[in-house]
């Protein structure tokens, strides 16, 4: 189980976030994956479907996922992403989304959408806050894969762990978080999330705006085209159409 981004899985996620910000007595909430992956990024299907969207269809799904993450990242109580395994692309924009990160150490990380001629436009606010533009600047150019000791190292995650110690450590966390008062620690996250600088409407719209128009593109459309084809796309100089 990989926990791919689709229509229901974004849905889903909005519907719980939406639920959890209404919730006055929940003090803490802990993100969790089920399986091999805390989430491997798109789901394949969405992706073929995603491949024939009009500009206003990609329009719309963008800002549905954009809204998504920004749900997330504006739940009022502390947020830890609890990440069993690998995640990848919007997977990553989760676990950078929540105020603390404990990842395993066989876990694997990457910002993989210019493989596929895409960029990281919905993820970006919140991976770039968590990374910094030195590492993004690496990251979302090469796609290239790195483990959970980077990922400390850059600030994606806090803690590594062995996977028999991620449950004690998350506990742990949850156990100081739940010692300090409620209200002073929802004013603490929104007094970090706006001195910080808020993730605004307008700047969802444009990273909506940016992904729907190269999903659009002859590059965008080549990338998906060579990934369902199982070939390397044109840019390669390997075989493209």
């Amino acid at each position: 189980m990989h926990n791919a981004f689709n229509e229901e899985v974004i849905g889903g996620l909005r519907d719980a976030f939406d639920a959890l910000a209404a919730r006055e007595d929940v003090r803490v909430t802990v993100l969790a994956g089920r399986g091999k992956s805390f989430s491997a990024g798109a789901d394949l299907n969405w992706m073929r479907r995603m491949a024939g969207f009009s500009p206003a269809e990609n329009k719309a799904d963008a800002l549905r996922m954009a809204g998504m993450f920004d749900k997330l990242n504006r739940l009022p109580m502390p947020v830890i992403a609890k990440v069993q395994g690998s995640a990848f692309a919007g997977g990553l924009g989760l676990v950078s989304a929540c105020d603390i990160a404990v990842g395993v150490d066989h876990a694997k990380f990457a910002v993989t959408e210019v493989r596929l001629g895409l960029i990281a436009a919905a993820i970006s606010p919140y991976v770039i806050a968590a990374i910094g533009p030195s590492a993004a600047r690496r990251y979302f150019q090469t796609a290239e894969r790195f483990d959970a000791a980077e990922a400390k190292r850059i600030g994606l995650l806090h803690e590594v762990v062995a996977a028999d110690a991620l449950d004690a450590a998350v506990e742990r966390i949850v156990g100081e978080i739940l010692k300090n008062a409620p209200a002073s620690l929802r004013a603490s996250k929104a007094l970090i999330r706006e001195t910080a600088g808020p993730v605004s409407e307008a700047l969802r719209e444009e990273t909506a705006t940016r992904i729907a128009a190269i999903r659009a593109s002859d590059e965008g459309k080549e990338g998906i085209a060579a990934f369902f084809g199982k070939r390397k796309p044109s840019w390669t100089g390997a075989g493209g159409a």
